[in-house]
This record gives C-alpha cells, sequence and structure tokens, in this order.
C-alpha cells in the first residue's frame, strides 16, 4: 500500500448530503503509513456532528477490509466555520467576490418550481428598489436567464481576461446562455462544472454590487457545494410548490445548506394558487403546503406566488413581470414585497 493508493479508495467517500469526495475537496490532509498500519488525517469545518461520523464510518467501511492494513487509524480535526463580516453564522470563504455586499443564494432541490423566474423577478425588484444588482445564473445545464432577460449579447472580456457582465433591465448577467447557441447543449463532468462555477464568480467583472444572486441549479451536487465552499453566501432563499413532491426536495436543499452552515433566510411558495376571472382562488397544486412546511421549520414564509398568465407570457418575451409598475401589477407588487422582505432577513 501507498499514500497514493489509500487516496485513491478515499476517493469513494463522498462529503455527506453530496457526490463530490472527501480527497477532491481538499478535506484529507496527510496519510501516513508505518508498516501494516495507517493513519489518515482529515480535517472538517462544520457545526453538523453528524458530518465526521458519516466521514469516519465511510473511511473505516473501506480501510478495514483491506488485508494489508492492519489497522487504520482516521484522524478527525473538526473545527467551527468561522464567519466572515457580512455573513452571520456563514462559512469561511476561499476567497469573497471584490465589491459585493451581499450574495443570495435562490434554490430549490428540485428542477421545475419556478426558482429562476423567482430570481430573474428577485434581482428586477432589487434593482428597481435602487439598489446595484448582479444576478449569476449557477444552471449550466438549463440556463434560462438570457432568454428571461430578452438578450442574446456576447460577453466581451478585460484587458486582465475578466467577463463583463451583460447587462438588461437594471440588472448585471453572467449566465452559460450568453457564451452558446441556442440549440447547443453543455456537456460537461463534476470537474468541469466546478470550473465554470468558479469562474462565473470569481472572474466576472462584477463591479460594485449591494446584492449578487446565485440562481442555482436543481439537487444538492457539485456545484452547489463548489458555491459554498467559493464564497460566502449571506443566506438562501428556497422555492418549492405547495405540493408534497416538492416540499420533498425543498427540505432536501434546506438540510443541505443546514449541513454546510448558511442560513435560510426563508421560504417562497410558487404557484399557490390561481384565480379564475370570476375572482375564485383555485389550489392547482395543493393548499398552503409552503405555508405549513414554513411553520414546521421554523423559517419565514417571506412570500406566496400566484400563478399568473402574465409572468408566462413576460418570461417568453424577455421582460421580467417585476419590471411592470407595481401599481400596475400585482403579480409585480408580490415580487417587490418578497425582495423587501430578503432585504430586510439578509442584513438583520
Amino acid at each position: 500500500m501507498t499514500s497514493e493508493s489509500i487516496l485513491e479508495i478515499l476517493k469513494q467517500v463522498p462529503y455527506p448530503g453530496f457526490s463530490r469526495d472527501i480527497v477532491s475537496f481538499g478535506l484529507v490532509k496527510d496519510v501516513q503509513i508505518d508498516d501494516d498500519v495507517v493513519t489518515v488525517s482529515i480535517s472538517v469545518e462544520t457545526n453538523d456532528a453528524s458530518v465526521p461520523d458519516k466521514i469516519f464510518k465511510s473511511c473505516h467501511a473501506l480501510l478495514d477490509p483491506i488485508p494489508e492494513i492492519k489497522h487504520a487509524k482516521i484522524e478527525l480535526d473538526v473545527q467551527a466555520p468561522s464567519a466572515q463580516p457580512g455573513a452571520p453564522n456563514g462559512p469561511a470563504a476561499k476567497n469573497s467576490i471584490p465589491g459585493v455586499k451581499q450574495i443570495i443564494a435562490v434554490g430549490s432541490g428540485k428542477g421545475g418550481v419556478g426558482k429562476s423566474t423567482v430570481s430573474a423577478n428577485l434581482a428586477v425588484s432589487l434593482a428597481a428598489a435602487g439598489y446595484k444588482v448582479g444576478l449569476c445564473d449557477c444552471d449550466l445545464y438549463g440556463p434560462s436567464v438570457s432568454h428571461m432577460f430578452g438578450s442574446s449579447e456576447r460577453p466581451l472580456a478585460t484587458e486582465k481576461n475578466e467577463i463583463i457582465p451583460i447587462e438588461a433591465h437594471g440588472v448585471k448577467l453572467m449566465s452559460m446562455g450568453f457564451l452558446l447557441e441556442d440549440s447547443s447543449p453543455v456537456i460537461v463532468r463534476g470537474p468541469l462544472a466546478t470550473r465554470y462555477t468558479q469562474q462565473f464568480l470569481q472572474h466576472v467583472e462584477w463591479g460594485e454590487l449591494d446584492y449578487l444572486i446565485l440562481d442555482l441549479p436543481p439537487g444538492t451536487g457539485d456545484i452547489q457545494l463548489t458555491i459554498v465552499q467559493t464564497v460566502t453566501l449571506s443566506g438562501a432563499v428556497i422555492v418549492t410548490t405547495p405540493q408534497e413532491v416538492a416540499l420533498i426536495d425543498a427540505r432536501k436543499a434546506i438540510a443541505m445548506f443546514d449541513k454546510v452552515n448558511v442560513p435560510i433566510l426563508g421560504l417562497v411558495e410558487n404557484m399557490a394558487w390561481f384565480t379564475c376571472d370570476q375572482g375564485v382562488r383555485y389550489p392547482i397544486f395543493g393548499d398552503g403546503g409552503g405555508v405549513k412546511e414554513a411553520e414546521k421549520l421554523k423559517i419565514p414564509l417571506i412570500g406566496q406566488i400566484p400563478i399568473a398568465m402574465a409572468a408566462r407570457e413576460h418570461a417568453d418575451a424577455g421582460r421580467p413581470v417585476a419590471s411592470i409598475s407595481p401599481e400596475k401589477s400585482e403579480i409585480s407588487r408580490t415580487y417587490r414585497e418578497i425582495s423587501e422582505k430578503i432585504v430586510s432577513l439578509a442584513t438583520s
């Protein structure tokens, strides 16, 4: 056995709750072999006691059955994440984004619940309120921000090889959709997806921003963990529909952020109901699921967004519905109220 062969074996140990392994995340600090005794030193920053416990057990499950190893010693150095100014209870970031005051992730754990629509309209609402706002589309495989904002521009680069974001509706934008043709798929594996995500965060000339909104992809995988290990998040907003099948994945997203010590700002219940021409509300996807879930998890319910034709029509036309004056649009007013609550929660 060699240190290299031990590391190869430990690549089978995922970080709890994620698909990426502890070796690629740099948690394994040292491997020592003394005759037939193997000592593995692992460093973990977390407040969740179950994380080091699961890593400890997974390492032993892989190393103990190997005949060449008489005894495997797993030494775990567990430390509480150090908070960074502007991010209460947040994890220590590998790097910050110069000029960006608050970074808020919008996630769901599930596709199809309207997370990108919420992200886009939240960004526009914040910009309309006078804040300097950026929106980063972190969904590499299904980018939609370029279409929602009605822009097909191609980004330019500075002399320092930093990408210049596209600007539309008062928001600075970055998305894989600006780099590809409409019909071109993104076919990349985990390491390259990680690299693209880091480039979008660290090598885009965001300038001075009050808020940078991150539109996360569905799930709880490599891209999400790359983000929380690259920058300090002020908090996360979870989007769900009222139905149980969506709430199941919303719980997973909340649990993921809890594991990496990112504060949950609150829950947004999208597609909460449909109002017909006679003014009758129909809870198409269930009644009050998001309300009950927020109470159960003891997190704020930031808002309920109804199903509205205007939202779909404006998104398809490249004009987020929040760009309409709140006095003229109920759905726009709803997004404005949600953005105000997020500002209050993120700065409290």
